[in-house]
């Protein structure tokens, strides 16, 4: 398993307009080989800007390289940039490989055929 990550520092106040920017964008993941869930999170607030997380869960690496050289990738981040900023800075990418572990603790296996 992989999970691909992006944070966002997004401006205080803005907040509704990031989520509705998110809401409201084609997505077009579901096309995707190895694609198996996203999520959009919301986290801790700091003086300037509120955390998100957006969080995709992927079967292997390599399928979610497959979707960053993609048509479908291409798509869905024509629109990046306009409008007005959102955010403080770019997103900041973190890419996570699942650790082999044992059955008892890894008892559920979306993967599994």
């Amino acid at each position: 398993m992989f999970i691909a990550m992006n944070r966002f520092r997004v401006r205080k106040t803005m907040e509704e307009a990031f989520e509705q920017r998110w809401r409201s964008r084609g997505s077009r993941l579901h096309e995707m080989a190895g694609f198996a869930a996203f999520h959009l999170l919301r986290g801790p607030e700091s003086d300037d800007h509120t955390l998100y997380v957006s969080h995709t869960i992927w079967k292997t690496q390599d399928d979610f390289i497959a979707w960053t050289k993609s048509a479908q990738f291409r798509d869905a981040h024509k629109d990046a940039g306009t409008g007005p900023s959102l955010t403080i800075g770019h997103p900041i990418f973190e890419g996570f490989e699942s650790v082999p572990m044992t059955e008892i603790v890894n008892q559920t296996n979306a993967f599994s055929d």
